[in-house]
């Protein structure tokens, strides 16, 4: 390994352009080499989900190009690239393009991919899935002359989504095995207020029940469910969560668990390398939302820089874009021995964690509640100090 290799990122989502962004600031000569399977084109991926309602097509959510980004950040980006493997030992990658390209540090940020759930019958490959700019254009291009759409999965990304379409004058019919939506993230009161908030937009709920089948005959996907309710839409989004993508570093020798395992400096157990983002998994916490990326990239850019750097998370709420039911949610931390405190009122749900001695460790804030966002925060325990 010789100090004049490049900086190598792998990945040009949010999490791998920010750390470039980052390193940017401190550091303008040491070459710097993104790589990409994709366009590299720079958008925000939580922009998906509500850009439908903007009326905002795939493109128009492009914010820089590949070509400009790559001016502006001094950097060589090779866009619709592959890695075939990583080689540690020797500091090198090689590419699909079968060019070995030498390292002197290396960041991967592979993003996750989303999970394909194994359904009976005869139209499980004809599910969609929003996972990036291209996916995003064909789920535009397949609702463009249709009306009803079914969303598997109530989570995070499914209610968003839900929320999107009935916005944009769709029929909406959410299917999950959970009885609530965001049943991971809210207690019961505020699952049911968000649920509530959203049928009366018009969105059609069926949960806690499992999908027994869905076939695809003339344009039209039937769904049955094991209640015996059946019903017909024309278009099917799969939105059950991400997986991180590691197959790449645990062939190369890299410590993975459910992401890439890196400790607070964000290195994984190989020298030289560092994960970020969806991929990684951080002291244990896997933290796929905006902010905690983005002090990840700061740290991991110092690192670059030879300032050895740890990350912090301090309390970090997930705003969820819901427009029609306004819902923010600090979970508190596995393991926090503790109960919710809740008041509820027309105006929304305002419910608090506290452990056995009184600590607050979350909140769920749905509707007006949001208003007390700030203050709570300030309460809160640092998620990783």
């Amino acid at each position: 390994m010789a100090a004049e290799h490049p900086i190598v990122i792998v990945g040009s989502g949010l999490a791998g352009y920010n750390v470039a962004r980052e390193f940017r600031k401190l550091n303008t000569s040491t070459e710097l080499i993104i790589v990409a399977d994709d366009a590299a084109d720079f958008y925000s991926k939580p922009m998906l989900s509500n850009a439908l309602a903007k009326n905002k097509m795939a493109q128009e959510l492009v914010i820089a190009d590949a070509e400009k980004m790559a001016f502006d950040l001094n950097a060589k980006v090779l866009k619709h690239t592959r890695i075939n493997k990583i080689d540690p030992d020797n500091y090198s990658i090689s590419t699909s393009d079968n060019e070995l390209i030498e390292y002197s540090q290396l960041v991967l940020a592979l993003g996750a991919s989303a999970i394909q759930l194994p359904i009976a019958g005869n139209a499980a490959d004809k599910l969609l899935v929003v996972n990036d700019l291209a996916s995003y254009a064909d789920f535009r291009n397949a609702i463009a002359d249709k009306k009803k759409i079914a969303i598997i999965g109530a989570g995070l990304i499914g209610c968003e989504f839900a929320n999107d379409l009935v916005l944009s004058d769709y029929n909406v019919f959410m299917l999950d095995l959970a009885e609530l939506p965001l049943n991971r993230l809210l207690p019961e009161q505020a699952g049911e207020y968000l649920k509530t908030a959203l049928a009366e937009q018009g969105v059609n709920w069926y949960l806690g029940q499992k999908t027994k089948q869905i076939n695809f005959t003339e344009s039209v996907f039937k769904i049955d469910l094991e209640n015996g309710i059946t019903f017909e839409v024309d278009v099917v989004l799969s939105a059950v969560g991400l997986r991180p993508n590691v197959q790449l570093a645990k062939e190369a020798g890299l410590e993975v668990n459910n992401g890439i395992v890196v400790n607070k400096n964000l290195a994984t157990n190989k020298k030289g390398i560092f994960a970020l983002g969806d991929c990684a998994e951080v002291e244990g916490l896997f933290l796929p939302y905006v902010m905690p990326l983005m002090n990840s990239a700061r740290a991991i850019a110092k690192s670059l820089n030879g300032e050895t750097t740890s990350v912090n998370f301090p309390a970090m709420p997930v705003m969820v874009k819901t427009p029609s039911c306004s819902v923010v949610v600090a979970p508190p931390a596995n393991g926090i021995e503790g109960e919710w405190i809740i008041k509820q009122d027309e105006n929304g749900v305002h419910a608090q964690y506290f452990d056995k001695d009184g600590k607050l460790h979350g909140f769920a804030l749905v509707g007006k509640a949001v208003e007390d966002k700030q203050a709570l925060t300030k309460e809160l325990p640092a998620v990783l100090a």
